[in-house]
């Protein structure tokens, strides 16, 4: 008797410590602080990967962006490139008005004949006004029809802030955007045109035998930043778009409004630091890879591979990699046939009870109709489960 009491409350003495020690090991939640005071009329901080926003302030509020415009130049450009409708190589005849055109010049001569790369590299690295309306002219004819584009690009990209009136930045008290659709754009700019993304953090541009440095001075003091673009104009103050990878986290930064050049770049260093010190990103379900295979009725296959057509990801405080919950839910049963791309659930990501993201779920292979054999058999089958 005493040696099956022995027995007992050594088992009840071994649970409660298990459950204890489990309780007690167990993650605890980061501490995350409040994002830095930012200096800024406006700014953002978003996760590339998941596109969630880690902090802001009037983020949705239209500004003026002076030449963070360009950076929708370029857009409109790489579209047209992409599309087939111009190549790098193509020559473009500078116009007196592209010229003449004031503030920052990358120095093309009027009626030379330069190439669209030349330009491109002028406008993205030397920040040329000139080179700017010589590509809008180009592509379009006149700067005005090719602004009509980029708010067409813009809407496409629900830039909802965003009227632009011209290809350079230069003031107008009608051409606005905001640091939420800068933000849009440059994850676009990224993701959809990556082999001319390059020329962001290119540091310095040679032509016409003038050099001129890209004036992103983030590119020299913070290596793991490869773009973007800055401005400034009396209305808009000193802006910088900035975009840095640290592993395989990329966070994009906007700061507009700012009252100097070192504001503007000691802003944007601000909220990168803050945003690779206390999240992580990370992609969950990659975009077209079976997450499982599921049973499938009635059809030419029993099994349908299902996954997600875009990647979903999560941002979270670092640490906390290991308490993501994943769910996925399946709308059963599935009846053939069945077309690639067809929605059937939809797939989760919690944390600490708290959803992160979300994608639906989706075939990753068409599956049509079985034998009338094999439909009565799985009728039947059905029927029993």
């Amino acid at each position: 008797m005493k040696r099956t009491l022995s027995y007992f409350f050594i088992i009840v003495f071994t649970t409660v410590f298990s459950i204890f020690f489990a309780l007690s090991t167990q993650a605890a939640p980061k501490i995350i602080p409040k994002a830095p005071a930012i200096a800024a009329k406006s700014y953002i901080l978003v996760d590339f990967n998941s596109n969630k926003v880690i902090a802001k302030n009037n983020a949705d509020m239209a500004v003026a962006p002076a030449s963070i415009t360009k950076v929708m130049t370029a857009y409109v450009v790489f579209s047209e490139l992409e599309q087939g409708n111009i190549k790098l190589s193509d020559r473009v005849t500078i116009s007196k008005k592209a010229w003449k055109t004031e503030g920052s010049r990358m120095f093309i001569k009027v009626n030379s004949k330069v190439s669209i790369e030349d330009l491109l590299q002028g406008m993205i690295i030397q920040s040329g006004n000139d080179a700017s309306v010589a590509l809008a002219e180009h592509i379009a004819g006149s700067e005005d029809t090719f602004a009509a584009l980029m708010n067409q690009h813009a809407q496409e990209l629900g830039m909802k802030n965003s009227n632009f009136l011209n290809s350079t930045g230069l003031p107008d008290p009608n051409h606005k955007t905001s640091a939420t659709d800068l933000a849009i754009l440059a994850q676009a700019l990224i993701k959809n045109f990556p082999q001319y993304y390059k020329w962001y953090s290119t540091k310095e541009f040679t032509y016409n035998n003038i050099k001129q440095p890209n004036r992103n001075t983030l590119l020299w003091r913070d290596s793991t930043v490869d773009g973007m673009k800055t401005g400034h104009t009396e209305e808009a103050g000193y802006c910088l778009l900035s975009s840095a990878k640290r592993n395989n986290m990329r966070l994009i930064s906007v700061v507009l409004g700012t009252d100097s050049v070192n504001a503007r770049a000691q802003e944007s260093q601000k909220l990168l630091n803050f945003g690779f010190r206390f999240y992580e990103s990370h992609i969950i379900y990659p975009a077209g890879k079976a997450l499982k295979n599921v049973r499938i009725y009635k059809g030419r296959s029993q099994q349908l591979p299902v996954g997600v057509a875009q990647n979903l990801a999560a941002i979270i405080p670092r640490g906390q990699y290991k308490n993501l919950k994943p769910s996925i839910n399946i709308n059963t049963p599935l009846i053939a046939p069945v077309s690639k791309g067809q929605q059937l659930g939809r797939v989760e990501i919690r944390l600490n009870g708290k959803l992160l993201s979300s994608s639906p779920l989706i075939a990753l292979k068409t599956i049509e109709e079985g034998s009338l054999w094999q439909q009565a058999k799985d009728s039947a089958l059905m029927m029993l489960e």
